[in-house]
């Protein structure tokens, strides 16, 4: 997939000029001097000649076959230009050119007219408005980057040209190779999705990384994510995550929900680990690339200084990273070799005066040790040190044992042939041991995605035909929610308990309603304009006798009515009131790129307070479902503190997959709360006690 673009045999530059400064001159020299292979093609009417090659008045003028064109004429321009290429039977374009959407209305008409031209020929196009493409193993630079990587294995995509040409400057300082780099421009037609697919498949790459600002289409995104991470792992830094650019929304699921947590969310489905920093995206790329996957969970820090070794423990705690447990046959061995004040337990300590030698020998002792699966050497500059003779040493035996290797040499001009000789080595390197572990964390938890890959959705047995019709029902009657009732039936429908209840249109029908249900009751105003009850005080709870509901009655309609004066006024709800038990709250927003998002946490009235909550997509699967349970700071709670028994937490996991179902079903459910659910104790189940349901389209 996309072989033209990173292995063309022969590529046209179209608009190339013979101002040096300008970009089609420098596209060209770049493909004239990269080390590229295959034939360059200059394309410009206005000269015959450009360095020695015979320029082309048009691309359909050129005598052989063209797998590439890249284009640098003006915007106006572009679309004929790129219809020429159509006629020449190219199917593969590079539009660099900018003054396009990103200039306004003109601009994102000319766009469009140049994406519509492409597709009826067949045509893939990148950009416009981007650096352009490098392939560094065929020698292909067709951008107007001045920097050319050396060859390696991460595949890198960038969103920004600018951050792009940063990067790649960075990465040549640092001594980091690159398979592919890609500025994806406007995304007109390829995007972020394409390759991501195409890398899959690509021999030369270990790893993906890429910077994003938006994702075009969230669902093709995390499958496309998900299938590449089953064999290459995908590093992603995602910038523009302001919960003040999400859309406005009437429930709790939908305050709390925002593009920050959609995207977390998306990545955590796909299994791609997203980086919080530039720097960070490129020290865990950088592992992945040179050093194998860790084969367990063990590490091992070896070091010459103990506060440094002891910032590591910190960092592995902080980041759920395990310390290997040493074998006695391994600590032996060690005190065989090591002076008798060096530190024997993880970490291992070999002291300030270490030489070259001594960090080799517990090096080759420690490898060996069949609980150690990843191993963090830590050098600080001492009057003894051998930086340079450490780092082969390290080097050799990571390579010999096949056991990951990261390094910290801390330090500059002391330890700058150490860290040299390690990047020579293959051996990734780090300023600080934070960075370090943060590192291993991600392999670890590639590690663990790759050894329990995702389960499937099970299958609910549902009511389908009631849901549409409460759909329908609604939308014919203009309104953008479910009533109460309406929402009780549907969870109903889809096997989620809830309370015995009805809707009571005035105070005789109140009284009948809540002798069938039987007392005690909860009564709630029932009005489409009031949305949150217990904001006005439309909620009266331990109901236990006609005279009781009388009086509520009377106090709910009026303080709705003083609340509201021209709200609709449908009645009140009558309820059978709850056992108490613990209260969680499940809830949907979903989301315009990734579809519904799924969220669980505390609930009653402290949800927004306390925030205490975590998101997953949908569908959700029990194994998914049962994470979200544990992983919310408050899981002691339901978990049973201090001679509390435990909650049903299996009940709680059933209605998160019941509701994921529900609103994978139907696309029209934009939000859903269920505030609370009421969690009974272990055994007992849960009832969905406040089911609040919004619709769209």
């Amino acid at each position: 997939m996309l072989e033209e673009f990173f292995s063309p045999r022969s590529v046209a530059v179209i608009g190339v000029s013979r101002d040096e400064g300008k970009v089609g001159h420098i596209v060209f020299d770049n493909l004239r001097t990269g080390g590229f292979a295959g034939k360059v093609y200059p394309v410009n009417p206005g000269t015959d000649e450009i360095h020695g090659f015979r320029c082309y008045p048009s691309v359909t003028a050129i005598d052989g076959d063209v797998d590439l064109a890249v284009v640098v004429v003006p915007a106006r321009f572009a679309e004929s230009v790129v219809r020429e290429c159509g006629e020449k039977g190219i199917r593969s374009v590079v539009v660099i050119t900018a003054g396009f959407k990103e200039t306004g209305r003109e601009g994102a008409a000319l766009e469009r007219a140049l994406v519509t031209t492409a597709r009826s020929y067949g045509m893939r196009l990148l950009g416009p408005n981007c650096l352009g493409l490098i392939s560094a193993h065929s020698g292909l630079n067709a951008s107007f980057a001045v920097t050319m990587p050396r060859p390696g294995s991460i595949s890198f995509m960038s969103q920004s040209g600018a951050l792009g040409t940063a990067v790649l400057d960075w990465t040549a300082g640092e001594g980091i190779g690159l398979a592919n780099f890609v500025s994806l421009g406007n995304k007109a037609d390829l995007s972020e999705v394409d390759l991501v697919k195409a890398w899959a498949e690509e021999p030369h790459t270990k790893v993906v990384a890429a910077y994003l600002e938006a994702v075009s289409d969230g669902r093709a995104f995390v499958e496309a994510v998900a299938e590449l991470v089953c064999e290459k792992p995908f590093v992603a830094l995602k910038s523009g995550v302001s919960d003040a650019g999400a859309r406005a929304v009437s429930s709790h699921t939908g305050s709390l929900a925002g593009s920050e947590r959609a995207y977390d969310a998306a990545f955590l489905k796909a299994g791609a680990i997203r980086a919080r920093t530039i720097e960070e995206l490129f020290d865990i790329s950088v592992a992945f690339s040179r050093q194998p996957l860790p084969a367990g969970p063990g590490l091992v820090i070896l070091t010459n200084a103990g506060g440094p070794a002891i910032l590591a423990t910190d960092a592995c705690d902080r980041m759920d990273v395990a310390l290997a447990s040493l074998q006695s046959d391994t600590i032996n061995r060690l005190r065989a070799v090591l002076p008798d004040a060096a530190a024997l337990y993880n970490p291992v300590d070999v002291l300030g005066d270490a030489p070259a030698s001594r960090y080799e020998d517990a090096l080759g002792i420690l490898v060996d040790d069949p609980n150690v699966h990843a191993v963090l050497v830590v050098l600080t500059p001492q009057a003894t040190t051998q930086a340079r003779e450490t780092a082969d040493a390290v080097a050799r035996i990571a390579r010999q044992s096949g056991v990951t290797t990261l390094a910290c040499f801390m330090g500059d001009t002391a330890v700058a042939d150490g860290v040299t000789a390690l990047r020579q080595g293959s051996v990734p390197h780090y300023p600080f041991p934070e960075r370090a572990i943060a590192t291993i964390a991600a392999m670890q938890r590639y590690r663990i995605r790759l050894g329990s890959p995702p389960s499937a959705p099970i299958e609910i047995q549902s009511d389908r035909t009631l849901v549409r019709d409460a759909i329908d029902h609604a939308k014919v009657a203009g309104r953008t929610f479910i009533t109460e009732q309406s929402a009780s039936r549907i969870a109903e429908a889809y096997g989620v308990t809830v309370p015995r209840g009805g809707l009571a249109h005035d105070l005789s029908q109140a009284k009948r309603l809540a002798r069938e249900i039987g007392y005690p009751i909860v009564m709630k105003i029932a009005s489409p304009d009031i949305l949150h009850k217990s904001d006005i005080g439309g909620i009266r709870v331990g109901i236990d006798n006609d005279a009781v509901l009388a009086i509520a009655y009377e106090e709910i309609i009026s303080r709705a009515r003083a609340y509201m004066a021209d709200a609709r006024i449908w009645g009140v709800t009558l309820q059978q009131q709850v056992p108490p038990g613990r209260e969680v709250i499940i809830g949907v927003n979903r989301d315009p790129q990734f579809g519904p998002l799924l969220m669980f946490g505390l609930g009653g009235i402290y949800v927004e307070v306390l925030k205490d909550v975590t998101f997953r997509l949908c569908p959700v699967t029990p194994e998914e479902a049962h994470r979200m349970v544990t992983e919310i700071r408050g899981f002691g709670l339901l978990r049973g503190v201090r001679g509390q028994r435990p909650a049903d937490l299996e009940s709680v996991v059933d209605v998160i997959t019941r509701v994921s179902a529900l609103v994978t079903d139907f696309d029209e459910i934009t939000e859903l709360d269920i505030n609370p659910l009421i969690v009974h104790d272990k055994g007992n189940g849960s009832v969905a006690a406040d089911i609040r349901i919004g619709i769209g389209g």
